[in-house]
């Protein structure tokens, strides 16, 4: 017994004890699989990243290029439309009313924009403390997310109150009031905006770039208020969002900060290499916080990194069907409701400091405008082609075409649409390759619409006797309506137990 519990014969047992990690093949197999997926998440959430970005530069851009050409055109319809006479009953077809109505809250916002002085602004935000402007720029976010959710909102009800058909019974207090919110609500979102822009000028331009650095740091912030809580998958699809739209937000504030920043030293290139390190720090720690962030969120919930190209997948999906036959919307608000990201305000913003900070004058110089303007179509154009050609590629991957096909759903969210019942239906690339560039079809009107039931009206025809049988079936479609489809989720749609 003494020769069993000497203290050799235990360190001798120490010393040579082995063990088989094949004994637990399983558990060391999923393991080496969580490290793959940490090391392909930078590369697939990067590739969804730029796609999105592109996205958000194509809604962009629409703005400053096709939304003038639209508008004039929908213009000279209206003027030369009793030289033809009227053979239609509508005045202007539904998405030329929305050209126009963007197009005029363009404008009154642009003027409204001119008694916003950005000087004053400035060194009213500069006289703070940095403590008390790193509370003002967490306030900004908040704020501008909350904006973003209303204001998307309240543009779809201004479309829909414009173009609603005439012979249904009114249920809007009128187009006017909707109009006036509108353009209160660019005005103001731009002026959120304006004050970030303020914020992260002064930051760029403090001394001893404390401001920046605390500005940063609270990137970091956001792992640890996003990492350690459990996700879903639409969870994440509308975290990858809302950082696609984060991203390219920044893009343009940076754009307007170095606008500003070369305007006040006269357009020395010299100063541009003084902001340059500036700006790859801000872009390099967004970039960081969201592969880290990405990465760990994937790790805990065993999500794989294949998630992001369904992701890809549902963005492309938007863009092609934004140019189908059956279109419900235009695709500049497809990206908002989507993303969060609403062109509107941004443009105002944006154009405002253009021209506050370069003068035109003499002829050279308006040519100079012309030809910008005519290199920013090419690259509109350029970009919208190269995107639809990937996005048809996307959807062709995740095998997406026959929802192309499907009507817009009428029914309430979180249902799915109604199948369709065409007997007679074409191939699906024929399909996809003819209705990317038709036009779209006004639906005929004596079409009957459909009835949607919903569970509240069992309740109601029902005899007490299948209370049970109903309640089974209510909880299983609760759990079944609680598991959306990607494409039903937007930026604000509520998934699980929080919006992120």
């Amino acid at each position: 017994t003494t020769q069993k519990l000497s203290l050799l014969r235990f360190l001798s047992a120490e010393l040579t004890r082995g063990y088989f990690l094949e004994h637990n093949e399983a558990k060391y197999t999923e393991r080496r699989e969580r490290v793959y997926t940490c090391m392909r998440i930078p590369r697939e959430l990067e590739k969804l990243m730029v796609f999105g970005i592109f996205l958000c530069l194509d809604a962009f851009l629409y703005v400053f290029t096709l939304l003038p050409l639209r508008v004039f055109l929908a213009l000279f319809r209206l003027f030369t439309l009793p030289c033809y006479g009227l053979r239609d009953r509508r005045l202007l077809q539904p998405a030329q009313v929305c050209d126009i109505l963007k197009g005029v809250i363009l404008v009154i916002c642009y003027f409204m924009m001119h008694y916003v002085d950005y000087s004053m602004m400035y060194h009213l935000i500069r006289g703070q403390s940095v403590i008390k402007l790193y509370i003002i720029y967490n306030m900004l976010e908040v704020a501008d997310r909350l904006f973003s959710s209303f204001g998307q909102d309240i543009l779809d009800a201004l479309y829909w109150t414009a173009t609603e058909p005439k012979e249904r019974k009114r249920a809007h207090i009128g187009v006017i009031p909707h109009f006036l919110m509108a353009v209160l609500y660019v005005f103001l979102h731009a002026i959120l905006i304006m004050v970030q822009a303020t914020t992260l000028n002064v930051a760029f331009n403090s001394h001893n770039k404390s401001l920046l650095t605390i500005m940063m740091s609270n990137n970091f912030v956001e792992i640890k208020g996003s990492v350690f809580k459990k996700f879903e998958k639409n969870n994440l699809f509308q975290m990858s969002n809302s950082d696609i739209k984060e991203r390219f937000t920044n893009y343009v504030l940076l754009l307007i900060v170095c606008l500003r920043n070369m305007e006040q030293f006269s357009w020395n290139p010299d100063h541009l290499w003084v902001l340059f390190p500036d700006v790859c720090m801000v872009i390099a720690s967004e970039t960081a916080v969201d592969i880290v962030k990405h990465a760990f969120i994937t790790k805990f919930n065993d999500i794989t990194a294949d998630v992001y190209s369904e992701y890809r997948a549902s963005l492309a999906f938007d863009l092609v069907s934004s140019r189908q036959k059956n279109a419900y919307t235009d695709y500049s608000d497809s990206v908002a409701r989507r993303m969060g990201f609403i062109p509107l305000p941004l443009a105002v913003l944006l154009i405002r400091v253009v021209t506050s900070s370069i003068k035109v004058q003499g002829i050279l110089s308006y040519a100079c405008v012309i030809l910008f303007y005519f290199g920013l179509i090419s690259l509109k154009v350029l970009n919208s082609i190269v995107l639809l050609g990937k996005s048809c590629q996307y959807v062709k991957e995740a095998k997406m075409e026959e929802k192309l096909f499907h009507p817009p759903p009428a029914s309430t969210p979180g249902k799915p649409p109604p199948k369709s019942q065409n007997k007679c239906k074409p191939s699906q690339e024929e399909n996809l390759s003819a209705s990317v560039t038709s036009q779209p079809v006004h639906p005929k009107e004596n079409v009957i619409p459909l009835l949607v039931t919903s569970s509240s009206d069992q309740f109601l025809t029902t005899p007490d006797g299948d209370e049970k049988d109903i309640a089974q079936e209510s909880s299983e479609l609760k759990h079944r309506s609680s598991k959306k489809d990607l494409l039903e989720v937007d930026r604000f749609t509520i998934c699980g137990n929080r919006i992120d």
